[in-house]
């Protein structure tokens, strides 16, 4: 009986480079700060976690960035206190967009009350007091993307 291979030795090949590659996941998060060293080092603490991070200096910024890139953000991490705009802006602006259902933290130094509950009315996953409990908020995100069951 002859031999009859479905697939070609570069197929193989192919496949098998496809099936040793890590399991990243295919979403990014973006983190919203005007804050230069404060959003590079949360994207450095989540990288460490094998979190994919994009970042943006202003809610404008983000915005371009979530119309450009939406398949591949997977959830907004944004300060809440930003010039010229803020987070509370941004969060309005991506709910009333196609990508109202993006799952969003907010994070802030100096938080007011009524802050806090503006922004928990527009379904947030969390409103973050900084400094951040790293190992929360890597938990919170991989949870959020789907890294974990």
């Amino acid at each position: 009986m002859p031999d009859h291979d479905i697939l070609s030795d570069a197929e193989r090949e192919a496949l098998s480079a496809v099936m040793l590659e890590p399991d990243l996941p295919p979403q990014r998060v973006l983190i919203v700060d005007d804050d230069q060293d404060a959003r590079e080092l949360l994207a450095e603490i989540l990288s460490q976690d094998g979190i994919r991070c994009m970042t943006a200096a202003s809610g404008e910024a983000a915005w371009a960035l979530l119309k450009s890139s939406s398949s591949s953000i997977g959830l907004l991490i944004t300060d809440l206190r930003m010039e010229p705009s803020n987070g509370l802006e941004l969060i309005r602006q991506v709910r009333s967009s196609p990508r109202a259902a993006l799952p969003i933290i907010v994070m802030s130094g100096d938080a007011e009350a009524p802050d806090v509950i503006d922004a928990m009315h527009m379904d947030v996953v969390d409103f973050l007091l900084k400094p951040l409990d790293s190992e929360k908020l890597a938990r919170m995100v991989k949870r959020e993307l789907g890294m974990v069951p």
